[in-house]
């Protein structure tokens, strides 16, 4: 029987260890290099001027006009500045998700230690631009407006658990639509080789079709779940920038 959760262990390539602590580089590692590599590439060729836009450029343009008209929309103007950074954000979940598509290869998204630590790096450096902009001010961001006081305190524990528990929401979605829909995928493929090779062998054009059509719905998760990533970073730098 195929393991379904196989592909998700994590193999050490590099032995590293730097005063007891091992930071090995590991299949994981490889292929967050190999993302940002592949992110680098793409707008680099993107950036080549030529006298006929070619497709590459066209791509880098959609996808950078694609995430500026998503920071003018949830944040507004002032978000602009921010733009690199939430692009980058954007590029590396997607380009991540992609590359963990390919046959034999390794989708680092779908630990949640890698989409915890990317979620967290999100939320302390909104947190700090928050308080930067507003200093005292940014805990109004824990009591609503034109709230009766005597439901403060009531409230504003609830809004501190909810604010707190953000990076949480954002990378446990990640993580688990990724290894859902990896596993279901590798259950489906086990299904077709361990029928093809039986008796029944005619019956294996079920789960193939049934492989094939979740495949194509994995890359619409792929992209799905970075729009999602972006947006609610889009959202949350939003409340850090003008509160309630």
């Amino acid at each position: 029987m195929i393991d379904p959760l196989a592909q998700f262990q994590i193999h050490t390539l590099f032995s590293i260890v730097i005063a007891g602590f091992d930071i090995s580089f590991t299949n994981s590692s490889l292929f967050m290099v190999l993302t940002t590599l592949a992110i680098i590439t793409l707008f680099t060729c993107g950036s080549i001027k030529k006298p006929v836009p070619g497709r590459l450029q066209v791509l880098c343009e959609m996808l950078y006009e694609f995430i500026a008209n998503l920071v003018k929309a949830n944040i507004g103007t002032q978000g602009m500045s921010y733009l690199p950074y939430i692009l980058s954000v954007f590029l590396f979940v997607l380009m991540g998700n992609l590359l963990g598509m390919i046959p034999g290869g390794f989708t680092f998204t779908s630990h949640i230690i890698a989409t915890f630590a990317l979620a967290s790096i999100i939320f302390i450096a909104i947190t700090i631009i928050g308080i930067v902009k507003h200093g005292t001010e940014f805990l109004r961001l824990f009591i609503p407006k034109n709230i009766p006081l005597f439901i403060a305190p009531l409230l504003v524990p609830v809004e501190i658990i909810s604010y707190l528990s953000r990076p949480i929401s954002l990378s446990v979605r990640l993580f688990a639509n990724m290894v859902a829909g990896h596993a279901m995928l590798k259950i489906f493929a086990g299904f077709v080789a361990l029928i093809a090779g039986s008796t029944f062998f005619p019956l294996a054009i079920l789960p193939l079709v049934v492989s094939i059509a979740i495949t194509g719905f994995e890359f619409l998760v792929a992209l799905l779940q970075a729009y999602v990533f972006t947006i609610l970073t889009c959202i949350y730098l939003n409340d850090a920038l003008n509160l309630h």
